[in-house]
């Protein structure tokens, strides 16, 4: 994947399609922010911040090494990353997209039953 070749706002869709930003949305309504001082920066867009972590999920990249492309912190992906992590966000969207394939018969389970294995041993690894 070479970052550099492409500016930010194709990588961010190329690493988050439509399809599946539409499906995020489901789980992650935007959220508005109210400062009652006014002031202050706008929060970062949802769909950089996506994209930032799946490039650093899908790359083994600290989050330090985001690329400036993305347009949104490390910082701030990484909040973002505990923020839906804590609120089960992965667990939902893992099962809203196995659902709508699942509809569209084109999951093939038994590759999801030996991804969920090499998953599971490589947790357990010490």
């Amino acid at each position: 994947m070479k970052t550099s070749e492409q500016t930010g706002s194709e990588l961010v869709h190329h690493l988050v399609p439509d399809e599946l930003w539409e499906l995020f949305r489901q789980i992650v309504p935007v959220k508005s922010v109210r400062r009652p001082q006014g002031g202050g920066r706008r929060r970062a867009d949802d769909r950089q911040a996506l994209a930032a972590i799946v490039y650093i999920t899908s790359t083994g990249r600290a989050w330090r090494q985001i690329p400036e492309n993305f347009g949104v912190c490390w910082p701030t992906v990484y909040r973002r990353f505990a923020e839906w992590s804590q609120a089960h966000v992965w667990t939902r969207l893992l099962r809203l997209i196995a659902d709508r394939h699942g509809e569209r018969d084109d999951l093939n389970w038994s590759r999801q039953a030996i991804g969920a294995v090499c998953s599971r041993a490589a947790k357990d690894d010490p």
